[in-house]
């Protein structure tokens, strides 16, 4: 295993999230993954929660929405360049592309996505109506 990671982030995506978000791998480390997520304009993502993993996101571009459920506490944040929110393990979440540009975020997942598990992801009924693109 090398001792050092890098990697420019790719043109093309290297998986297509549960959610239904573009994924673009990321270096990881023992403890955590990282990924660039981005939702094409007026997507809304599928509604989901992990089942062992929790998830720091920080907004690089576009312009939309998060809803976060932890079944006591419901929230929609707004998502802009440079706003940056936690998606604590078993919290059910949302996102929406808003603008005319697509919503782009570097995550860091804790710990690492496990890369074998069919069933990390967890589908839950949507607070809006699900809209992917393509």
């Amino acid at each position: 295993m090398p001792r050092f990671a890098t990697r420019s982030l790719p043109a093309e995506p290297d998986a297509v999230a549960p959610d239904g978000s573009e994924v673009r791998t990321l270096p990881g480390l023992g403890g955590g993954s990282a990924a660039h997520f981005r939702l094409a304009p007026g997507a809304v993502s599928r509604a989901g929660r992990h089942r062992t993993v929790e998830e720091i996101w920080y907004v690089v571009a576009g312009q939309g929405e998060m809803w976060r459920s932890d079944g006591e506490h419901d929230e929609v944040a707004a998502l802009a360049p440079g706003v940056c929110l936690t998606i604590p393990l078993g919290t059910a979440f949302q996102f929406r592309a808003t603008g005319d540009a697509p919503l782009a975020a570097f995550a860091v997942t804790m710990p690492p996505w496990p890369a074998e598990a069919d069933d990390e992801w967890i589908e839950v009924p949507p607070r809006w109506p699900v809209k992917l693109s393509g």
